[in-house]
């Protein structure tokens, strides 16, 4: 190990994600109606192991994640007590039912957090190939501004339409948003209940901070952080991990 990565990993734990409470909230309560089947997506196996349990399983080794919130459905929430011990997660404190959409779910899980949170880490059950460093450098992030998002630059020119008519943004400026998002815990209480009393919907939680005037840093992902959606996701995300795989061992 060398004196720079040392010295990094010193760095990170004064200054960074390690000094503050991190609550994690996953959420697994989606019905999967593009997937099709008799099972949702979270529970069909990646190379054996359930989707949502890859997922879990990474926030759970993170040494700064101090709590994991399940939102799930309600024919599921047995599932996680068996998997807790299966898998010796140790962070994972409440599992609770989704809401009537994924805004309502977040608000769910957010009511389940530690007093003691300081920043909450929200994410997708179905981004199973979310990374350690990933996650970290979104916490990073929040912490240096307040608000981060995981995302990835766009590479495909981006049309915008108005009924027939198009518009081309200029690419360098276009992010696709991802997840972990990233917030001080009062942050996101305050624009949460403030979207919940104005009856405003967002497709994800960074629009509610930006809603209240707070800027949220995007943080470059990649490609690699996708999000289960389709049948043909699922041989996506079984080719990267076995890329993965061979990469650790040469």
């Amino acid at each position: 190990m060398s004196l720079t990565t040392v010295l990094t990993g010193i760095a990170d734990r004064i200054n960074g994600v390690y000094t503050k409470y991190n609550s994690a909230i996953i959420l697994a309560g989606g019905s999967s109606t593009r997937i099709g089947g008799n099972k949702t997506k979270q529970l069909i196996p990646i190379l054996g192991v359930p989707t949502v349990v890859r997922t879990i399983s990474v926030f759970e080794k993170c040494k700064f994640i101090n709590e994991i919130i399940i939102v799930a459905k309600d024919d599921e929430m047995d599932l996680y007590d068996r998997w807790k011990k299966e898998y010796g997660w140790k962070k994972v404190t409440k599992v609770v039912l989704g809401g009537a959409d994924r805004q309502a779910s977040v608000l769910n899980g957010f009511k389940s957090i530690s007093d003691k949170s300081e920043f909450v880490y929200i994410h997708d059950g179905a981004r199973c190939l979310i990374t350690e460093k990933m996650i970290k450098d979104v916490g990073h992030a929040a912490c240096a501004h307040g608000a981060a998002i995981a995302a990835q630059k766009a590479t495909d020119t981006v049309k915008i339409a108005d009924g027939k008519k198009l518009s081309t943004p200029d690419r360098s400026n276009v992010w696709l948003a991802q997840t972990p998002q990233v917030f001080m815990t009062e942050m996101y209480r305050a624009a949460a209940y403030t979207a919940k009393k104005n009856g405003t919907v967002a497709t994800d939680d960074a629009s509610l901070i930006e809603a209240l005037g707070f800027e949220v840093y995007p943080v470059d992902c990649g490609k690699e952080n996708m999000k289960i959606t389709s049948p043909c996701d699922f041989a996506i995300a079984e080719a990267i991990l076995k890329f993965r795989e061979s990469e650790e061992k040469k």
